[in-house]
């Protein structure tokens, strides 16, 4: 996981000094404004530039239009634009530029170095790409409307979720407003802007999975309901989110992984008028190279000044336990095997 994290971070700093090149051919109807890229938002359909930008210095970029679209460097940025994995992005950049980053079978490609800074593709290439971006936009967008609509539909001819459901009474959790489908797979509702946009499916057996082409970044599962001025717990996983719930009544948002813990986390720094005081609930990844969990919870804490909480693990307790629903029930089978009434002769 370290090597892969660290490939990663070695294209995005390469990127940098190619990031007109690679601006120009991922966004070809921008320009260059002073040391930014200014383009329409090809992958939510903008039909005129204006709120999306990317500083060609740094890297960064953000649709002020959209306030869960941003990231720290080009490869974020290329995962978003293309909706596909950061590690995906990163090979492709790598593969483009002909860093040799990562190791390939065929020869690498020409460096972009090898162009002249204002050097441009041919006229029919860059239509070519210009109609890719945006078909591939196109399809991102109804893949997400037609999930959004099939979780609708599922979610409204679901039951109430048994509280006698095996993944429930394994993590030790009411359904906290969960449904329940024919099949017996829990439904965990993700919602964006106020809306529902996808569902994560959830076994008997702890398997998840979400609705294909539905929305997940920027996305969350919001248990009790937030109030001015009150706390709000941020945490990764549902059953993690309805432990901390149960135990202290606050409620919470469940960014469902490590990776969207910084865009729930914005989302709610902006919610009832900035009035939330938010606690971002991380995992502590201990056996994990680099502690991803940490890592991300930490950021989001930075990135919105919020508090940042982690498990605290007691003498004895296993290594592999890494949030606080795995905290819980070790507690709990603790306890639960402690002879009651104490020893009797």
């Amino acid at each position: 996981m370290s090597e892969v994290v660290a490939k990663i971070q070695r294209v995005s700093r390469a990127s940098l000094a190619y990031a007109e090149t690679l601006t120009r051919e991922w966004l070809p109807q921008g320009s260059r404004q002073g040391s930014e890229w200014v383009a329409r938002n090809v992958a939510r359909g903008d039909r005129a530039s204006g709120s999306f930008g990317v500083s060609l210095v740094t890297g960064k970029w953000n649709d002020f239009a959209d306030r869960n679209a941003h990231g720290g460097d080009l490869v974020s940025l290329y995962s978003y634009l293309f909706g596909c994995r950061q590690v995906d992005a990163a090979m492709a950049i790598d593969r483009r530029l002909g860093l040799g980053v990562f190791r390939w079978g065929a020869a690498p490609v020409t460096p972009a170095a090898e162009h002249s800074p204002g050097s441009h593709a041919p006229d029919a290439t860059d239509e070519a790409h210009r109609q890719r971006l945006e078909s591939l936009a196109a399809e991102k967008a109804l893949a997400r409307q037609e999930a959004a609509a099939r979780a609708r539909t599922v979610w409204d001819a679901a039951r109430a979720a048994s509280a006698t459901h095996p993944y429930l009474m394994s993590r030790g959790v009411p359904a906290f407003g969960l449904r329940q489908c024919r099949r017996g797979w829990l439904l965990v509702p993700l919602c964006a802007q106020g809306e529902l946009v996808n569902l994560q499916w959830i076994l008997p057996n702890g398997k998840k999975r979400f609705l294909k082409g539905g929305q997940v970044q920027g996305a969350y599962s919001l248990i009790g309901e937030p109030v001015a001025g009150g706390r709000l717990f941020i945490c990764e996983g549902w059953a993690t989110g309805a432990t901390l719930h149960r135990l202290t009544g606050d409620p919470v948002a469940c960014a469902m992984n490590a990776g969207n813990l910084r865009a729930v986390a914005e989302t709610m720094r902006a919610a009832l008028n900035g009035s939330l005081d938010i606690v971002i609930a991380g995992d502590d990844d201990r056996q994990t190279a680099g502690n991803p969990g940490r890592q991300a919870a930490n950021d989001a804490a930075l990135a919105v000044g919020a508090m940042v909480l982690y498990p605290k693990w007691p003498e004895g307790c296993p290594d592999d336990l890494t949030d606080f629903n795995d905290l819980y029930r070790w507690h709990r089978a603790r306890l639960d095997a402690e002879p009651v009434g104490g020893d009797h002769e």
